[in-house]
């Protein structure tokens, strides 16, 4: 088996100042319909999301490229990680509906791994 995670999403994260500013800008100029969900808006665009959460963000830090976990495995992913000298910014963490986890690539840009909470956390398959 693979020694890396399979992907199954992509979601673009942004931090925004005004969630209807936002709203309206996305529907009304760029074609977007975003939905209100708990707390943030969601738009879907052919297999990847563009997610808003209303708060103060630092320069470089949004948007942030978030992949989604298949299978979940989100703790054994984050112990291999931290096995081969990857950066990581976060531990496991509570997140909308799951788990994530935040990283550096070697250029300082910030990803993140997400997988639903239904999913277990740990897998016996290396990830």
């Amino acid at each position: 088996m693979s020694r890396t995670s399979k992907l199954n999403s992509l979601a673009l994260v942004f931090t925004v100042a005004d969630l209807e500013r936002t709203q309206k800008f996305y529907n009304e100029v760029i074609g977007l319909p975003l939905e209100q969900q708990e707390g943030y808006l969601l738009g879907k665009l052919a297999g990847s999301e563009l997610v808003f959460f209303e708060g103060e963000a630092t320069r470089g830090t949004s948007p942030q490229v978030v992949f989604g976990l298949e299978s979940g495995g989100i703790d054994s992913l984050a112990e291999r990680l931290a096995k081969q000298g990857v950066q990581l910014l976060t531990p496991v963490s509570e997140a909308p509906g799951g788990w994530s986890l935040e990283l550096g690539d070697p250029d300082d840009h910030r990803l993140a791994f997400y997988q639903d909470g239904k999913l277990p956390r740990r897998l016996s398959e290396p990830v």
